[in-house]
């Protein structure tokens, strides 16, 4: 079996350079660039993921270092980021690949083109415990204890209503977030912007503070367009 027969394993698409990349190492050998027309795909040859499916921390660090990989080359230049294990057939059919989807391609790295995706994580916040009084007894104790959880369940009320007006503002400003639904009770939102505008995006986020004040906001890092880049490779 020749070179070209062999699957080849894929990380991402991007404009083929105007200058050389530093690309770094991949998961077990040396990262190459296979070029097209305008386009090129950022590949592992002879990688093979079967070795390390069934040892738990191997996987884990290869993840990584599939993340790693995409995250120093898209510090150097806009790409198409393809899910870790993704792998064409041959060389001769990822070229196939590129040239037929190259345009599409194209117009996409266009629009990344100096933007970076951001998570905003919503952490809630959980409500105020007001004691009951040690002197409380009978309707008195009955009392203070159906005070606190109205108070509880109306502070649950108004963080729902301020998760619900935080997504209205977010979307007035970046029409195409992403929401990331809840993991462990936070709530995600993916957004789309550009690099340069960073600290437009941190001014904005203290506003949506202020209107979530039952919520801790945090912003990530900027990374590679995850969760906008549709269905490359697919």
């Amino acid at each position: 079996m020749t070179s070209d027969e062999l699957a080849v394993y894929t990380y991402a698409f991007l404009k083929i350079p105007a200058s050389p990349l530093e690309l770094p190492d991949g998961i077990a050998g040396k990262v190459e660039l296979v070029a097209g027309d305008s386009l090129a795909a950022l590949v592992e040859p002879g990688l093979s993921l079967e070795e390390i499916n069934n040892d738990d921390r191997r996987l884990m660090l290869a993840v990584m270092s599939h993340d790693r990989v995409i995250r120093e080359v898209f510090r150097q230049t806009a790409v198409l980021p393809l899910r870790f294990g993704t792998y064409f057939v041959s060389v001769g059919g990822l070229l196939a690949h590129v040239l037929a989807r190259q345009e599409e391609y194209l117009q996409k790295l266009e629009g990344f083109a100096g933007k970076a995706e951001y998570m905003l994580k919503f952490l809630p916040l959980p409500p105020p415990v007001s004691e009951v009084p040690s002197e409380a007894r009978g309707k008195q104790y009955f009392l203070a204890k159906k005070q606190r959880y109205q108070s509880q369940q109306d502070f649950q009320t108004q963080q729902a209503a301020q998760w619900q007006e935080v997504q209205r503002l977010i979307a007035q400003v970046y029409s195409h977030a992403v929401a990331g639904g809840a993991v462990d009770s936070t709530e995600r939102i993916y957004l789309l912007g550009a690099r340069e505008e960073e600290a437009k995006l941190l001014e904005e986020l203290q506003v949506w503070q202020q209107v979530c004040s039952h919520w801790e906001l945090q912003l990530g890092e900027p990374v590679p367009p995850y969760h906008f880049v549709g269905d490359a490779a697919g």
